[in-house]
């Protein structure tokens, strides 16, 4: 048996969970078959004399495929025309209708409508733990989040989706004020009130795009992190990023580095700050509702 075949029978043995997964993250059966033939060449690809747990890598490399799609469809969505600055939507037809009929039948076309309406890293974090009880530590790695974050966005979804129809998300305006606070008492350099809305274990950390900027790579506990704070943040404003409550930074309207803060029982568990490009372009940052 020769390499090709038999990388080809050990992805076919995984071939209809990756198609469940994939076509229960993209609710689009013929968009769930192009994440998987995606995958494939990835596979085919790759070099696997490392990977312990072949169905695990499978499954993180489909589940990113579909987050990259998922973004890009939303991207998609609302784009202005060149002329007008008009906000149009562009509709793509599926490939196979039939097929997108038949994910529809088993993901439950309530779900799906619920479902379309979550920024991509809450879907993706709320399908995979939810639907496929992928530990959140797995999770995070497919989102680029803590696993404390990963478990945030799929709660977060997880009551957006009971919740669909009612009220708005209690716990996310108590979040914003958080949020709200938190920027005021930097830009005073208001150190107590900072100390008050950090857990006294915080930790922040720091890619090396924004360490180049000046930003540490790490700390940890409130006070040190209060320090890096204080009389800052002159050029941020809370945003949706991903879906889930950030801070933007854009000093004279130009995007220079997000931060996603993790909140936890009204306390700020965790900051990552975000400053390499790549990244950014692939965030969803929404403005916040007045």
């Amino acid at each position: 048996m020769d390499d090709q075949t038999w990388m080809a029978e050990r992805f076919e043995a995984h071939r209809h969970r990756l198609e469940q997964v994939a076509g229960r993250l993209l609710g689009s059966g013929s968009e769930a078959g192009d994440a998987v033939q995606e995958a494939w060449l990835r596979f085919s690809r790759s070099d696997l004399q490392a990977v312990e747990n072949l169905g695990g890598w499978l499954t993180t490399v489909v589940a990113r495929i579909c987050l990259d799609m998922l973004r890009a469809r939303r991207s998609r969505r609302e784009e202005p025309e060149a002329d007008t600055g008009a906000v149009v939507e562009r509709v793509v037809p599926p490939v196979d209708p039939e097929q997108d009929a038949r994910t529809a039948d088993a993901v439950g076309i309530a779900l799906m409508v619920v479902l379309d309406r979550l920024a991509p890293a809450e879907r993706v974090a709320f399908v995979l733990h939810d639907l496929f009880d992928i530990p959140f530590e797995d999770i995070a790695r497919i989102v680029d989040r803590s696993p404390v974050a990963a478990r945030q966005l799929a709660s977060r979804a997880r009551r957006r989706v009971q919740g669909a129809g009612r009220n708005a998300d209690p716990e996310l305006g108590s979040d914003r004020r958080l949020v709200e606070a938190f920027l005021a008492a930097s830009r005073q350099g208001d150190l107590a009130g900072l100390l008050a809305i950090l857990d006294p274990d915080v930790a922040y950390r720091a890619d090396a795009a924004a360490m180049k900027l000046g930003s540490p790579p790490e700390a940890r506990g409130a006070e040190a992190v209060a320090a890096l704070f204080k009389g800052r943040a002159q050029a941020a404003t809370p945003v949706f990023i991903d879906g889930s409550l950030g801070i933007r930074v854009a000093p004279h309207g130009r995007l220079l580095l997000v931060i996603r803060p993790t909140i936890v029982e009204g306390r700020i568990v965790d900051l990552e700050v975000v400053a390499d490009r790549a990244t950014l372009a692939g965030l969803t940052l929404d403005e916040l509702p007045g």
